[in-house]
This record gives structure tokens, C-alpha cells and sequence, in this order.
């Protein structure tokens, strides 16, 4: 997503993270060992080599699943401490898991020292506790986390556990599925993987060509043949490679659904309201006027249930009744899609993480990232229920044109592809009212208004926050955009009023911006810089050359009024004009007595610039670049200059998109 505004990264970090669901599965490994989440820094030793906060000397899981969908889990972990930030990663081991179909033991948790003692962590050190994202929903307490303190633990110490997770009676029992992908960063020394399996169940796993089982051996047992896969992989011993990325399959992906309608059917008889769960929409109330059934459904369960952020599958896919979801006031993603499909009708939308062609992969629960809500009738849209303050028919830039798994009574395409309009005109508004003293303190108002894929990232992000927690964002925001004064005042507009643009206003001010010592004074125009993508890297040889992506069609008003002290002449730049069928670009340049404008308005019309078009569209990036270099030159008379204070200021360029 192309953020014109300039975010700042841990501002987009915080909305991103408000925005995304994780994927998550009984088989899956939400209980694997505790990886460091930094990367490996540098250490200055003789000799220099990297080292990692903590290396994982050893990574041994083994995996079993039954005929029936049950499965045994279990983890063996030895990790060398090596760092203070190693002590911090691993001072606590975290393990979540749902105990309506889940069991975790740890039969281990052992610190052996340098000298060699050793320190077993008793019991006591264990505790067991609703997950925090469920403390004030009674209904789900069930899902929990069993944490063990490490306590005693310094570097050079040794850290050894395991961890066995069993799963008995699984929601979608007697199927069963698994994706895995080996370690590749260096942090694993050693990792042995073993997967087995019973002959019975027809589930042959697909294997990475690169990462082949050292062995597949078929054994018997008395309650029938098994299948076993073995891998014992030492990556360390190699240079090590970036970890896969999202777009990447995994190593080994196993699943016992035959196709994806068989799952497609499987998930339908969890999740869909049956006739007698229908709720009138007079039952609900709204504390706003709303037109239409959709509009009204939507708008109640967006708003008024909250949502219980848990990944998709935490309660194995099973809900409660839309009954208790509507009196309850919260429910899971899959349950306020229930009860918005008991209030009209509704299809539920699994947008899926795929490799390649979706219907050539494994169908597995695994694959479903994010839930969406297909509203049907005569205003049928997509809809994005969980975000609380989303506007209706608006989607998150990244679930658009994305694979699905679609549920929904008499359908016969349950695999589709998400080609959600742009129900809004993306556009952003932002004004800047400024004045500068005479000693050189810069003070100004900036109004943000917004409408599209970024007013979707703010309205998420002061909703999610405390509004007391409102002026750090703003600061935030203010730092990507240039200005490096505090943010004295935050005034937001009301994240669920949905029907009218977000709005962001501030106050800042900015001691010592100019030194009217200096002869003379040159300032930028007070305006965010505009992001636009780098041209592209010359390709390799042979290598194909990708498009120019431009991103959501959006269009950005900047405006800037500055004014300035008595005595002070100005020179200001010229304007630019530059247009393209792909974007057009325009910027306005003027002085009048004491008060100088600023504007820029850039319109992107298309998604991507082919790639035959790089030159020219190197040329419309330069225009605009060149332009935004440019500056006003202040200059005073010597007797309304202030004593020398920092050299002129100026806005730095952001980062790129």
C-alpha cells in the first residue's frame, strides 16, 4: 500500500498490525519453540563473526496424527544463550492453545550453566491463563496461553525444554493438515523434522523439491501400517539465506481434504446460520439513522459487537448461536460473519495466502488469512466486519484481488477471486497554517482529511488507541512528515462516523526553524513529501522486467499558507506542470505582503507503468523530485534579526514507498 502521507513506520507498523489476522490451525505450530525475533548484529570479538542473541543448537519435533484427526506433538529445544537480549528473548516461553480440543505439557525446562550445574524450573514457574485477548469475553476462556518464567537465566547458559501439544476430538476431526518451513536464517544449528503418519488417512505430504525427507519408511504397527518422513538438516553449516517470505510455499504441506469444496463444505456446516437462527432486524437498535437492511446489519455488527481479535481457527471454527453472539455484545471474526448472515443474507469470504494457481495446492485451513463478509441483495458488496470503523464496501488494499474460499447455501464456485470495487474516490487533503516569529519559532496548524485506503490505516489506528495515547501518534505522524517540533494539540474526528472522510488535526511548534543571522534564509514549503516508487533496478540479464507499480489510483491536495515576520522579503520558486496518462502533477508557488502559498496536487490515474515506459516515467519522477528540492529564500533586514540560533531548517526527504 503506497502511504502518500509519509507514515511513520511504527505508526503504519501499529495500524498494519490492527489491520492483519494470523493464520493459525490445530496442526500448525503455534506451540513451536521460541524463536528470536531480531535479527543476528554484529558482535566485535577476534575473530569478528556475526552471532546471534541466541543460537538454537538443536530444533527436534515430532509429529503424529491418528486415522481418527487426532495428533502428538512434541518439540525438543536447545538454545545458547549468547547475549543480555538472548536472557531478555527467552525469559519467557509463551505457548498458546485452545484446552476444549488441546493439551500441553512441559515435561522439561532445564538451565544448564558453563560450569556445568544445572537448574530445573519447577512447576511453580508454570502458569496457565486466558489469552489477553479474551479477558473480558467470558464465553472463550477456553482459549489460553501456559507460560513458564526462566528465571536464573545469563549468558552462556544453556536452555533445554519440551513442549508435547496433543489434540483429541478437533472441530474438523477426523481430517487433519500441517504446513512447515525450515529454518534458513542461521538461527537453527541443527533441526530434525519427523511427520508421522497413518496409511489410512491418504494424506501424502507435499515435499519441497529442495528440502527432500532424508528417509520415508513404512512401518506396522498393531492398529495398522504408518507412514514415516524424517529430515535432519544442519543450514548453519552453510551460508545462511534470507527466511522464506509470505509469498514462498512451505517445505512440507500435508492435508487430508481431497479438494477445496470438500473443505469449503466442511467449514459451511460450522459456520452457517441455519434457518432457525434467523434475528429480525428490529431487534437490533442503532444510535444512528441508517438506510437499507445491509447498511443497518452492517453497520450494528461492525460496530456495536466487538470483535475478539483471535486468529481464524482458535475455536477450531465451531461459534456459538447467533442468539448468544447478539446478546453477548462480542464475538470471534467467524462469529459476527454468523450473526450478520442470521440478520440478511450473506456468503463468508476466505481470502487465502496461495503460491501458484490455488486450485493446484493443497486445500487446508492453513491457507485461510482473513475473513470477509459477502452482503447479498440489491446493494451487494464486500465487507469488512472486524475493523470495528470501517466505511461500508471498503476493504483492505491487500485482500483485493486475492484468491477465496467462498461459503455460501446452493454455491457453486467456492474458489473465486476477490475483484472488490473501489467503492470510495481515494483522496487526500492536507493544509498546512503556519507563522513564523521573529526569533525564528515556527508554529503550525496541519488538518488532515482523508478518504480511501489511508483514512482506513488512521480510523483503525486512533480507534484501537486510547485517545490519551492520540498525541504520541500525532508526533508520530508529524516526524514522517517532516517536522521535528512537538505536537502541543490533537483533535481526530469519531473513527465510526464512516460516512464522512477522517479528519486529523494538530498543533506544533518548532523552536529555532530559521537563523535569521544566516544571508540569506532558505526554507522548503511545509509540506508532506509525496511518495512516489523508485524507477526500477536494471534487470539482469535475460531476467523479465517487471511494471512500475503505482498503486491504488489516489489523488493528493497540499496546501501550505505561511506567515511571516515584519521586514521580511521573499523569493519564491517556480511552479511545475507535468502530466501523464498514468499521473499528472502540478505545484503553485506565490508571495503576497507577508504571506507566501504553497500548493501541490498530484493525481495518479493507474495501477502500473509498464515496463517499456521506464524512461519516461524516470522523467515525470525527476519533475517531481526537482520540484519538491526547491526552496523560499527569507530575507530580513539586519536590525529585526534575532541572535544567531541553529542554521536554516529544512524537511528532510522521507522514505521511499
Amino acid at each position: 500500500m503506497r502511504l502518500l502521507l509519509r507514515f511513520h513506520p511504527l505508526l503504519r507498523a501499529f495500524a498494519v498490525s490492527c489491520l492483519l489476522a494470523s493464520v493459525t490451525s490445530f496442526a500448525q505450530a503455534q506451540q513451536s519453540p521460541q524463536k528470536p525475533a531480531e535479527k543476528p548484529s554484529a558482535k566485535t570479538s577476534t575473530p569478528a563473526e556475526p552471532e546471534n542473541p541466541a543460537q538454537i543448537e538443536l530444533l527436534e519435533t515430532h509429529y503424529r496424527f491418528e486415522a481418527n484427526g487426532d495428533s502428538r506433538k512434541e518439540v525438543h529445544t536447545r538454545v545458547k544463550i549468547n547475549s543480555e537480549l538472548g536472557v531478555r528473548q527467552f525469559a519467557r516461553l509463551n505457548f498458546d492453545y485452545n484446552r476444549a480440543f488441546e493439551s500441553i505439557d512441559l515435561p522439561l525446562v532445564r538451565i544448564t550453566h558453563p560450569s556445568g550445574g544445572t537448574v530445573d524450573i519447577l512447576p511453580s514457574a508454570i502458569t496457565d491463563n486466558p489469552n489477553p485477548a479474551v479477558l473480558n469475553a467470558p464465553a472463550y476462556q477456553d482459549v489460553r496461553v501456559k507460560s513458564v518464567r526462566i528465571l536464573g537465566l545469563a549468558p552462556g547458559d544453556l536452555l533445554e525444554y519440551r513442549v508435547i501439544t496433543t489434540v483429541t476430538h478437533h472441530p474438523l476431526a477426523p481430517d487433519f493438515w500441517l504446513d512447515h518451513s525450515f529454518d534458513r536464517t542461521g538461527v537453527v544449528t541443527q533441526e530434525i523434522f519427523e511427520l508421522d503418519l497413518p496409511s489410512s488417512a491418504d494424506a501424502k505430504p507435499k515435499i519441497n523439491p529442495d528440502t527432500p525427507s532424508a528417509s520415508a519408511s513404512p512401518e506396522s504397527e498393531e492398529n495398522g501400517a504408518r507412514q514415516i518422513y524424517r529430515w535432519n538438516r544442519t543450514p548453519s553449516a552453510q551460508a545462511p539465506t534470507p527466511e522464506k517470505s509470505e509469498a514462498t510455499p512451505p517445505d512440507i504441506s500435508l492435508s487430508t481434504f481431497r479438494s477445496w469444496d470438500q473443505l469449503a463444505g466442511r467449514l459451511a456446516d460450522l459456520l452457517l446460520p441455519g434457518s432457525n437462527e434467523r434475528v429480525p432486524l428490529n431487534k437490533i437498535t442503532f444510535t444512528v439513522a441508517v438506510d437499507g437492511e445491509l447498511s443497518s446489519a452492517y453497520e450494528f455488527v461492525s460496530q456495536k459487537i466487538r470483535t475478539i481479535d483471535l486468529p481464524l481457527g482458535s475455536l477450531g471454527y465451531r461459534r456459538r448461536k447467533a442468539s448468544e453472539i447478539l446478546d453477548s455484545g462480542y464475538g470471534t471474526p467467524e462469529e459476527k460473519f454468523a450473526l450478520f448472515a442470521a440478520l440478511v443474507p450473506a456468503n463468508a469470504g476466505f481470502v487465502l495466502d496461495s503460491y501458484g494457481p490455488i486450485a493446484a495446492e493443497t486445500p487446508s485451513p492453513a491457507r485461510l488469512n482473513h475473513l470477509l463478509t459477502l452482503g447479498l441483495g440489491p446493494n451487494r458488496a464486500w465487507l469488512d466486519l472486524n475493523l470495528e470503523v470501517a466505511p461500508e464496501g471498503m476493504v483492505p488494499a491487500q485482500f483485493r484481488d486475492k484468491p477465496a474460499l467462498v461459503l455460501g447455501s446452493n454455491l457453486k464456485m467456492h474458489l473465486q477471486t476477490l475483484n472488490i470495487p473501489e467503492r470510495y474516490r481515494s483522496l487526500q487533503i492536507v493544509k498546512v497554517a503556519a507563522s513564523l516569529a521573529p526569533d525564528g519559532q515556527l508554529s503550525a496548524k496541519v488538518h488532515y482529511s482523508l478518504r480511501g485506503d489511508n483514512e482506513l490505516l488512521l480510523r483503525v489506528t486512533f480507534h484501537k488507541a486510547p485517545k490519551e495515547k492520540w498525541k504520541d501518534l500525532a508526533q508520530l505522524l508529524s516526524i514522517s512528515d517532516g517536522f521535528r517540533g512537538k505536537v502541543t494539540t490533537v483533535t481526530a474526528s469519531d473513527p465510526s462516523a464512516t460516512r464522512e472522510p477522517f479528519t486529523l488535526d494538530y498543533e506544533i511548534t518548532m523552536p529555532k526553524f530559521v537563523d535569521w543571522s544566516k544571508k540569506p534564509v532558505h526554507i522548503p514549503a511545509l509540506l508532506p513529501q509525496i511518495g512516489l516508487p523508485d524507477p526500477p533496478a536494471k534487470p539482469s540479464p535475460g531476467a523479465a522486467v517487471s511494471p512500475i507499480e503505482l498503486g491504488t489510483p489516489l489523488e493528493v491536495e497540499t496546501h501550505m499558507t505561511l506567515h511571516l515576520p515584519s521586514g521580511t522579503t521573499t523569493q519564491t520558486p517556480t511552479g511545475t506542470a507535468v502530466q501523464r496518462d498514468y499521473a499528472t502533477f502540478a505545484s503553485q508557488y506565490s508571495a503576497k505582503g507577508r504571506t507566501i502559498t504553497a500548493s501541490r496536487h498530484i493525481n495518479f490515474l493507474l495501477r502500473q507503468v509498464s515496463a517499456e515506459r521506464a524512461a519516461d516515467y524516470n522523467a515525470f519522477l525527476r519533475a517531481v523530485r526537482n520540484d519538491e528540492a526547491q526552496d523560499f529564500t527569507l530575507d530580513r533586514a539586519s536590525a529585526a534579526a534575532s541572535k544567531p540560533a541553529a542554521h536554516a531548517a529544512t524537511l528532510p526527504s522521507t522514505p521511499k514507498p
